[in-house]
């Protein structure tokens, strides 16, 4: 009964959500009206919400459900809570090699989800051997991690000051600011994006087996090795794919997650589904605040993020310190 609430709850709430972010903003749309005019196509102001803010609300829906089932697969191969495409560098990973590449080849800017993909597969390589020494130890990745973050967000920042056009413009494509989003990105980030969001749903035992020790999960029938690494993949293409079209938001994959835990319990049947619609909730609220709160001035979705989650983050090493390996 109370997961048949929760997820009751969390699709009243993000559909209302939607509408309010449909409705409000520069220009203010009646519902009725809005709904009349989408049907008939008789209203401009209808139309400037289908065809700029409808795009904008989709890929930051598809971002945040991306991001937080990403969080939720990297947190059951690392049986580590702490775990966050963000946190350990994947994202940022993802946006400096994304710069790169179209920084050197201009002419394949639409290229950037497969780039953005390569730049997360290395940076959690990168995380995962480096933080290797006879086992994973869940501090140890942590710390590890946030090193890799560092480095790759410090290179990524490098490239604001070449100036060219190039560069300029894969900045914007990867803030997380969703303004000029078009229905192309809505296209290109719902398939990438489905196709992980359907193969995190196919991994739902293994990551149920993960949370057992590796002897006895292995003893089930259980291949350890292979299971991390093919939910590692899906993982980092969910991030990936995010960060290239909503660009590098921090902490969703760790807060979402852990507050589906405690509103529905661990079993991933329902964990991945609920988290994938609680992601898709925080980031559109976020950007819908940020670009209302404080207009015609907007506040990056990444920013309203990093407030909510640094404290949250602190909170759950102080509160699991030994759970953690603290």
């Amino acid at each position: 009964m109370r997961k048949t609430i929760s997820f009751a709850v969390i699709l009243l709430l993000l559909l209302g959500v939607t509408f309010w972010s449909m409705t409000t903003g520069s220009i203010k749309v009646g519902f009725i009206e809005l709904i009349d005019g989408l049907l008939n196509g008789n209203n401009e102001e209808a139309a400037v919400v289908r065809d700029l803010r409808l795009p904008r609300i989709m890929v930051s829906m598809l971002s945040g459900a991306a991001l937080a089932v990403s969080g939720a697969l990297l947190q059951a191969v690392m049986r580590n809570p702490l775990a966050d495409a963000g946190v350990i560098g994947i994202s940022s990973g993802a946006g400096f090699v994304s710069v790169l590449m179209v920084t050197i080849f201009p002419a394949m800017f639409f290229w950037m989800p497969i780039f953005s993909i390569a730049g997360g597969v290395l940076a959690f390589l990168l995380v995962y051997s480096l933080s290797w020494k006879s086992g994973l130890n869940p501090m140890r990745t942590l710390l590890v991690g946030v090193a890799i973050n560092a480095t790759f967000t410090g290179l990524g920042q490098s490239f604001n000051y070449r100036g060219s056009y190039a560069v300029t413009s894969v900045n914007q494509a990867i803030s997380s600011i969703f303004t000029m989003k078009t229905w192309t990105d809505v296209q290109v980030l719902g398939l990438y994006g489905s196709i992980g969001l359907l193969l995190s749903l196919l991994v739902i035992p293994w990551c149920n087996m993960l949370s057992l020790q590796d002897k006895t999960a292995g003893s089930l029938g259980l291949n350890v090795a292979r299971a991390r690494i093919v939910i590692s993949i899906i993982a980092v293409l969910l991030a990936s794919v995010a960060t290239a079209f909503g660009g590098l938001i921090l902490f969703v994959g760790l807060l979402i997650p852990h507050i589906s835990r405690l509103l529905i319990g661990s079993d991933h049947k329902a964990l991945i589904p609920f988290s994938a619609l609680a992601g898709a909730l925080l980031i559109l609220s976020a950007d819908t605040i940020g670009r209302t709160v404080l207009a015609p001035t907007e506040i990056p979705a990444s920013i309203i993020m990093t407030v909510i989650g640094g404290p949250f983050l602190v909170f759950m090493l102080r509160k699991g310190g030994r759970e953690f390996g603290a």
